[in-house]
C-alpha cells in the first residue's frame, strides 16, 4: 500500500503541474481575446512582449530596466530588514511581558489599523520626496506584520516547555533564548514572508510619488504617456518578482526551520 502511494505521488505532482500550466495558458488566451475585442484598452500579449524587449534594449525614464528593479528591491530590502529586527524585538516584548503589552501594546493596537498609504501625505510634508520617505513608508507597511506574528508566536509557546525550563532554574533570558525564540521561529518567518509581500506592494505606491526610478515609477510613466503596454509590462514584472520573493522567504524558512517542511508540504 505504501508503494502505491509512493508511485502515485509523482503522477499527482505532474498532474498539478499541468494544471498550473493550463491555468496560465487559459489566462493568456483570455487576455488575447479581450485585447482583440478592445485593443485600445488592453494591449495584446505580443504587443506587451515587444514592449518588454524594447525596455531591455532602450532605457526607460533615463535608466535601464535593471536599475528600476534594483532600486525597488533596495528600498524593500532596507525597510524589511529594519522592520524585521525592530519588529521581532517589539513582538517578543509584547508577547512575553504583560506589563509591556498593557502599556506599549495599547499604543501599538491604535496605530496598527492605520493603512501605510495614509501616512504618505504626512511623511511627504515632513521629509519631502527623497529616498528616506520611500523607505519609511515601506517600513511602516511591513513593521506591524512582523510584530503581530512574533508576539503571537511567543504567546503560543507551550507552557509545559516553560515549566520544564523553570524547574531547571532557567532565568527569564535563558527561557527566551533557549525555548521561546526557537519555538517562535515559524511564526516569525511567516511574518517576514508577509512583510516582504506587503513591502513590495507599498514601495510601488511610494515610487509613484516623485520618484525617478523604480517599477512603480514605470507604471506612473506609462499612465502619463498613455502607454498601456508599459503598464502591463511593469505589472507582470511586479507579479514575477513578488512570487520570487515569496519563494525565497519560504526557502530560507525551510532551511532554518527544517522541522516545518513536513507540515507545509
Amino acid at each position: 500500500m505504501t508503494e502505491n502511494i509512493e508511485k502515485r505521488t509523482p503522477a499527482k505532482k505532474a498532474f498539478y503541474f499541468l494544471l498550473s500550466v493550463l491555468s496560465i495558458v487559459l489566462l493568456i488566451a483570455g487576455w488575447a481575446l479581450l485585447a482583440k475585442a478592445k485593443p485600445y484598452l488592453f494591449p495584446s500579449p505580443a504587443r506587451v512582449w515587444d514592449r518588454f524587449i524594447l525596455i531591455l534594449e532602450k532605457p526607460t525614464g533615463r535608466y535601464p530596466l535593471y536599475i528600476h528593479i534594483l532600486d525597488s528591491l533596495k528600498r524593500v530590502g532596507i525597510a524589511v530588514g529594519l522592520a524585521s529586527v525592530l519588529g521581532i524585538m517589539l513582538g517578543v516584548l509584547l508577547g512575553w511581558s504583560k506589563w509591556f503589552s498593557a502599556t506599549i501594546g495599547v499604543i501599538f493596537e491604535i496605530l496598527r489599523p492605520i493603512p501605510p498609504l495614509a501616512w504618505i501625505p504626512l511623511i511627504t510634508i515632513w521629509f519631502g520626496i527623497g529616498e528616506f520617505p520611500k523607505i519609511l513608508i515601506v517600513f511602516i507597511g511591513t513593521f506591524f506584520n512582523v510584530v503581530v506574528n512574533t508576539s503571537t508566536g511567543v504567546k503560543m509557546v507551550d507552557k509545559l516547555q516553560l515549566d520544564v525550563g523553570r524547574i531547571f532554574q532557567a532565568n527569564q533570558f535563558q527561557l527566551l533564548k533557549e525555548i521561546v525564540l526557537p519555538a517562535s521561529l515559524p511564526a516569525i518567518f511567516a511574518g517576514i514572508r508577509v512583510a516582504l509581500g506587503a513591502g513590495w506592494a507599498v514601495v510601488l505606491a511610494a515610487e509613484m510619488l516623485g520618484s525617478q526610478t523604480g517599477v512603480g515609477y514605470l507604471i506612473t510613466l506609462g499612465n502619463d504617456i498613455g502607454d498601456t503596454a508599459l503598464i502591463f509590462v511593469s505589472m507582470i514584472i511586479i507579479g514575477v518578482i513578488g512570487a520570487l520573493l515569496s519563494s525565497l522567504a519560504t526557502f530560507i524558512e525551510r532551511r532554518l526551520c527544517p522541522w516545518m517542511a513536513g507540515q507545509q508540504s
